[in-house]
């Protein structure tokens, strides 16, 4: 703001960055050595994205360190050593200022900030942004990497004010340490996030109540320290791994394999299902091909895994409240957990199963369900995010004659290889909800998709152009290839933040393209490849009326 006129203030950059997760830090950083002046703005305090919100007991990455990685730069690949197989939260977030130190990101970024309004002039060929500060900046080119999980999300219950105890978020997570002993505490929500709270704060808690609607899979993850030997040889052969993930679906180091699971004779199988689970991690996935599309071979290996839970939990009725019923494995967000069944065998530790005894309310001292209430010092809201859309539809996003992001994808969203949006020109996302997004490794993804969005910046720049839009026919085309791929997926069968059903009121279906990380990488390959055919271009203006 201006001081002597009270006016807002206007900044002309380059490039504006929205978020700081690790798919912003990466174009920050991607576009500053392009010879950028790039801006980026990040309404948390420092760099981390949902690592600098999510520090809840127990949150941790799912992804194998090796994969939740940058791969851009050698020397940070060994400067940098992992402790664990899965990385903890605070060592994920000491990672991403590693990163921020090492490449002084934090010049180009505005934190504690954030963007209200972002609209295109196409009589200036720009975007025009109004941030939180009352600021403007303005830049030809805006790279929206908001993340597909960063809206958190509230449970539809009544009461939530009246709560007269402590309320805590897991998406919003307070700095400081909080004391769970010896205090009665209510957890909504067994989704990852919710898995990962109960099996820490059971073992500290007075009393822990579980509200369980949804069950979820989970799987162990079998979690452990790296050797020195270990961290040796990963940092000696990452060119192979980095090059391996690339080709991989899942854009990760995860084992995957051709054979579906009917090759195998029964016994067979369930000698591979036994080593995957003492193996854990995600190597189910990668024990057999067809686990997404053959609904028998799912129904078994679901039943084999609802096996280990009787197995795990002493009680039998909490066992078989725990077992998820009525929706294909996988087809849900599969969990890992570190004895989050074992959890159910403290005698502090209650489930509460609202299929059965639904919440009607949060009272001033507690949660009231059906068959009445109990009282609670805490309660904690593991309930997900408003995801793969919500982070751009929060704030008002302008295109071409006035048409918001939110009109255009009030029936769900729609893009151009889940990187570009017809009638919002030089508008890119990273991780968008029609790419691979949360199917495959985020961080494989989001360097992807800037080195891309940056290669076709470099092809306008060389041609005498400053505009390009997604036409409205490559939209069309992309969107089939997602739905079509889609429909043969068991996961459109789940009622997940997938396919938007944890959102009343939002758009259902299933819009991520599902053909793997290596399939997306090859179709945005062979658009780059073409000359962008399914992108119209226009010239810098100095150059308008030639």
């Amino acid at each position: 703001m201006n001081s002597q006129t009270g006016n807002p203030t206007t900044r002309r950059v380059d490039v504006i960055v929205v978020g700081a997760g690790f798919g912003g830090m990466y174009a920050v950083y991607r576009f500053r050595e392009l010879g950028k002046n790039v801006l980026g703005i990040e309404a948390g305090g420092n760099v981390g994205g949902v690592w600098y919100w999510n520090r809840y007991p127990g949150a941790r990455c799912d992804l194998m360190s090796v994969d939740y990685s940058y791969g851009f730069s050698d020397e940070i690949q060994q400067e940098w050593s992992w402790s664990e197989q899965f990385a903890a939260q605070p060592e994920i977030l000491a990672y991403a200022n590693f990163v921020a130190d090492k490449l002084k990101l934090r010049d180009n970024y505005l934190f504690d900030t954030r963007v209200e309004n972002a609209v295109w002039d196409d009589k200036a060929k720009l975007w025009r942004t109004t941030l939180s500060s009352g600021e403007i900046v303005e830049a030809p080119y805006c790279i929206m990497a908001t993340g597909p999980l960063s809206v958190p999300k509230d449970p539809e219950i009544d009461g939530i004010d009246k709560f007269k105890g402590r309320i805590l978020r897991a998406q919003k997570w307070p700095h400081e340490k909080v004391d769970f002993a010896g205090k009665r505490v209510g957890v909504i929500g067994t989704g990852s996030s919710g898995i990962q709270i109960v099996q820490e704060v059971g073992r500290q808690a007075g009393e822990l109540y579980v509200y369980q609607r949804t069950p979820s899979w989970t799987l162990p993850m079998r979690n452990h320290t790296l050797s020195e030997e270990y961290i040796a040889e990963m940092k000696a052969n990452y060119p192979g791994m980095r090059a391996a993930m690339r080709l991989n679906p899942t854009g990760g180091t995860r084992p995957v394999t051709s054979r579906p699971f009917f090759s195998l004779p029964p016994e067979q199988r369930k000698q591979t299902m036994e080593q995957a689970w003492i193996n854990g991690g995600h190597t189910f996935l990668g024990s057999f091909s067809d686990l997404l599309v053959n609904q028998a071979a799912n129904d078994q290996v679901a039943e084999f895994v609802r096996g280990k839970i009787s197995e795990v939990v002493e009680d039998p009725e909490t066992a078989e409240a725990l077992k998820p019923q009525g929706y294909p494995i996988f087809a849900r967000r599969p969990c890992l957990d570190t004895e989050y069944y074992e959890t159910y065998n403290l005698p502090n530790v209650h489930l509460k199963n609202c299929l059965k005894d639904p919440i009607v309310e949060i009272t001033e001292n507690g949660i009231r369900t059906e068959s009445g209430e109990v009282e609670l010092d805490m309660i904690i809201f593991a309930t997900g995010y408003d995801a793969l859309t919500g982070a751009l539809m929060a704030f008002r996003v302008e295109g071409r004659n006035g048409r918001t992001i939110n009109e255009k994808w009030k029936g769900g969203a729609q893009s151009y290889l889940g990187l570009m949006v017809e009638g919002f020109p030089n508008m890119f996302l990273t991780c968008g909800p029609n790419g691979p997004a949360a199917l495959a490794n985020i961080i494989t993804i989001s360097e992807h998709d800037v080195d891309w969005i940056a290669d076709l910046i470099n092809h306008m720049e060389q041609n005498g152009q400053s505009v390009v839009e997604a036409t409205e026919a490559g939209e069309k085309r992309w969107m089939e290839v997602v739905t079509n791929l889609a429909a043969m997926s068991l996961v459109r069968k789940a009622k997940t933040w997938w396919v938007g059903a944890n959102v009343e009121g939002k758009s259902q279906g299933l819009t991520m393209f599902i053909g793997g990380f290596h399939k997306y990488a090859e179709a945005c390959t062979a658009a780059k490849a073409g000359g962008y055919p399914e992108l119209s271009f226009e010239p810098a203006l100095e150059n308008a009326e030639a």
